[in-house]
């Protein structure tokens, strides 16, 4: 099997493990930005005792607030800095997660049509090959299951928010968290997940208010978007 990471991309969220559940540093925007998420998958599925797998789960903030709503949520990364971030976190919250450093691409095999829902948030630009995680999230989910999908848009304005404003200009980022030629457009993520066998639902915008200091859902996918799937039954 193809390994599907690039180091240079793991070193550089390992590089950041230790400030993961510091809602008030380097990664902040992770915690603000973490509700509105939860929110809509939960308005998608019933979390309460439904199971759900994290793919790219990083330190855990999605997977912990998953399985706050009662979920039984596998947690997967190839960055082992931030798996064992995320078992320490686990111990001082009380959360049940199972965390496990291996690829999308090695548990789909292992584990399909396993889940009731996969979320994969903020991940997709970071691989080298993101049709392959795609393949793998169709693989792991059950036949009428959910698919959860976040990315950042490929155009002049996602580069201007997401890059110059974010991580530049607001520091809401640290720099080079992004690389612009690793956006994806939706009509990429739509055509990636048909040939996958599933089918887009939704596509919606999340935008930052800069004068409210806050992140809400609104129908502007021109920069970061939340993409919801469905698997067959």
């Amino acid at each position: 099997m193809n390994e599907n990471y690039d180091q240079q991309e793991l070193a550089k969220f390992a590089s950041l493990a230790a400030h993961w559940w510091d809602p008030t540093g380097d990664l902040k925007t992770l915690h603000e930005i973490n509700p509105i998420r939860l929110g809509y998958i939960s308005e998608k599925i019933d979390l309460n005792g439904k199971t759900v797998i994290d793919i790219g789960c990083g330190g855990g903030i999605l997977s912990e607030s998953m399985a706050a709503k009662g979920a039984q949520v596998t947690g997967v990364d190839m960055n082992k800095s931030l798996i064992e971030v995320a078992k320490l976190h686990q111990l001082e919250s009380g959360m049940r997660v199972e965390y496990l450093h291996t690829q999308a691409e090695t548990i789909a095999t292992e584990r399909p049509a396993y889940y009731d829902a996969v979320t994969c948030l903020e991940m997709l630009e970071h691989v080298p090959d993101p049709a392959s995680i795609v393949r793998a999230c169709a693989a792991l989910v059950k036949p009428g299951g959910h698919l959860f999908f976040s990315t950042l848009n490929r155009n002049p304005k996602a580069y201007l928010f997401a890059i110059l404003g974010a991580e530049y200009i607001l520091k809401l980022l640290p720099k080079n968290t992004h690389d612009y030629a690793k956006f994806i457009r939706p009509s990429e993520l739509s055509a990636w997940t048909r040939e996958a066998g599933l089918m887009p639902q939704e596509v919606k915008g999340i935008s930052y208010q800069p004068f409210s200091q806050q992140f809400k859902l609104t129908d502007d996918i021109s920069v970061n978007y939340l993409f919801y799937a469905r698997k067959s039954l």
